[in-house]
């Protein structure tokens, strides 16, 4: 078998359904399979995935295990000479997998010495937001205590030199070796996965990809971020920057260093220093004003039922739909997944990104629409029917 996509579940229900059902049509033509770990959801994700999708394999744990175990429970049940690590709240293309492949195997024909031991780590791609906007952590550095203290108090903005923790070094749209990979869409080889360990279970949030990534790097490997294809990644509230979001930050970069690096004195000083400085920032910008309901709906369509859609919608989210965009008003695009495919989706997004526009998707032969406004919520969804219990 060539690849084996986990995807490891904690209530998000919707976004994991939207997730499969992209990741059902990336999968067509690669000899593959979809294992999805539920870590004790309490949203009916396991009731979903057992009537929707009775033919992927679903382990349902009978308490939250965390990411790393989680995962790592997930990859010894899995058959791939290639693993997916793959959050539920991502789309992926229809290309994505054979394009990742593709490049996979390109890097170990040409790395293999001699010796046979092939130099391919970890394989990442281009991730976005839910409004279509880049995200940063797609590529990351060493979190060394001085790229560390850059990114606490926001150095990396203001040159390239200084943002090293996003490798910024290496353009968005630009293909390359880089250190750290993020744990929402991460693929390798098994045999690497196994010989390494898979992920430490002993990992703090937010140093779990980071503590595997580095040591992919220490058995030779090279890991790389591979832009040729996009990923939605609806991040959710884990990625709120506030105090707790800090605290959670040092938390993991001090089991980072504690593992692999002697223990600094000065970066812990730096980290709790930054903590004070970013909490007293926040209290003075207050709350984030909301936006406000979109001024201007737009659907995104190919049916034949366009309309009849369109009527449902309407009535459903209280509005009326236009053909054009308003300048200047807030604009909402419902991009109809029956009959645009993923990667047009993904697409639209990526070319259509402005600061007063939104989207939503409405996945196939689903009854509600999915979106995030912005990289720091948990996302929205509507139902368009009431589901039977």
């Amino acid at each position: 078998m060539q690849l084996s996509v986990i995807i490891l579940n904690y209530n998000v229900r919707y976004f994991l359904e939207q997730c499969v059902l992209s990741v059902q049509k990336a999968l067509e033509g690669i000899d593959g399979e979809i294992i999805v770990i539920d870590n004790n959801s309490s949203d009916a994700s396991c009731a979903m995935m057992q009537q929707r999708f009775p033919n992927v394999k679903l382990i349902a744990n009978k308490e939250n295990l965390g990411f790393p175990k989680g995962n790592n429970i997930g990859v010894a049940e899995a058959k791939g000479e290639f693993l997916c690590i793959l959050n539920p709240d991502t789309v992926v293309a229809e290309d994505t997998f054979s394009k990742i492949l593709k490049f996979a195997n390109q890097k170990i024909v040409s790395q293999t010495p001699p010796s046979g031991v092939g130099g391919l780590g970890i394989i990442g791609c281009k991730l976005i937001d839910g409004t279509g906007n880049f995200l940063p952590e797609s590529k990351r550095g060493i979190p060394t205590p001085w790229v560390a203290f850059t990114k606490i108090f926001g150095l990396y903005k203001f040159s390239n030199s200084l943002g090293r923790y996003y490798a910024q070094d290496l353009t968005e749209n630009e293909s390359g070796e880089v250190a750290i990979l993020v744990g929402a869409f991460m693929v390798m080889q098994r045999e690497l996965y196994d010989k390494i360990g898979g992920f430490d279970e002993n990992c703090f949030m937010y140093s779990d990809d980071i503590d595997l990534s580095y040591r992919v790097l220490q058995e030779g490997k090279s890991n790389y971020y591979f832009y040729e294809t996009t990923v939605i990644h609806y991040k959710g509230e884990s990625t709120v920057k506030d105090g707790t979001y800090m605290k959670r930050f040092q938390e993991a970069m001090n089991f980072f260093y504690k593992k692999h690096f002697k223990v600094s004195v000065f970066f812990s000083i730096f980290m709790k220093i930054g903590i004070v400085l970013f909490s007293f920032v926040k209290m003075f910008q207050g709350k984030v004003k909301e936006k406000g309901l979109p001024e201007n709906y737009i659907l995104v369509s190919e049916n034949s039922t366009k309309l009849e859609l369109i009527h449902e919608l309407e009535k459903k989210l209280n509005t009326k739909f236009t053909n054009t965009e308003i300048d200047g008003n807030r604009t909402e695009f419902i991009i109809d997944l029956n009959s645009v495919s993923f990667k047009q989706a993904i697409h639209f997004m990526e070319t259509n990104k402005k600061k007063n526009h939104t989207f939503k998707l409405l996945p196939p032969n689903s009854n509600f629409i999915i979106g995030s406004n912005s990289s720091n919520d948990r996302g929205e969804v509507i139902l368009l029917k009431e589901e039977k219990k």
